[in-house]
């Protein structure tokens, strides 16, 4: 039987730098999961709304005024079961402009209404675009990993091109 060779200070170092580079690719791994985790988490509390329209109330809003960070207006339904509102009230954002109407879904228990249609849901998924937009940075700086990097900003980037083309 051969006896175990002792560890040489090379052998040491890869180790270490072994270690080391591990440590780092987990760390930065965890991290990316939890900004596309929050990106999906920002988001879900309007898209529930917008995607999953079976039994809410559906309409159309019309902008009537904003004042600070909410515009107001009345409430048409066009779904069963929904009533009209005169005083519904809708986020102001770059996605509501005063005087126009928008097709919309009332938030159950509220009299809040949030953009349905195509433009509702990639404006809904908003903040997930931007979570791939910055995972791909960590992905790309802190796991070297470009090509993965590269798919989350051009699938971050095309969600917000998208959005800001409907709206």
């Amino acid at each position: 039987m051969i006896p175990a060779m002792p560890a040489t200070a090379t052998t040491a170092r890869q180790a270490s730098v072994t270690a080391m580079r591990f440590g780092r690719v987990a760390a930065m791994g965890v991290l990316a999961v939890l900004i596309l985790f929050a990106g999906v988490w920002g988001s879900w509390g309007t898209a529930q709304h917008v995607m999953l329209t079976k039994g809410r109330e559906r309409g159309t809003f019309t902008v009537a005024r904003c004042d600070g960070d909410v515009c107001e207006g009345p409430f048409r339904p066009v779904s069963a079961g929904a009533r009209a509102r005169g005083g519904a009230v809708i986020e102001e954002s770059v996605a509501v402009r005063r005087g126009l109407t928008y097709d919309v879904v009332v938030k159950p228990g509220t009299d809040e209404v949030v953009r349905s249609g195509p433009a509702g849901v990639l404006f809904a998924w908003v903040p997930f675009g931007g979570a791939l937009l910055l995972a791909s940075v960590v992905v790309a700086g802190g796991m070297r990993l470009t090509r993965v990097a590269w798919l989350l900003a051009g699938a971050g980037t095309a969600l917000l091109t998208a959005a800001f083309v409907v709206l």
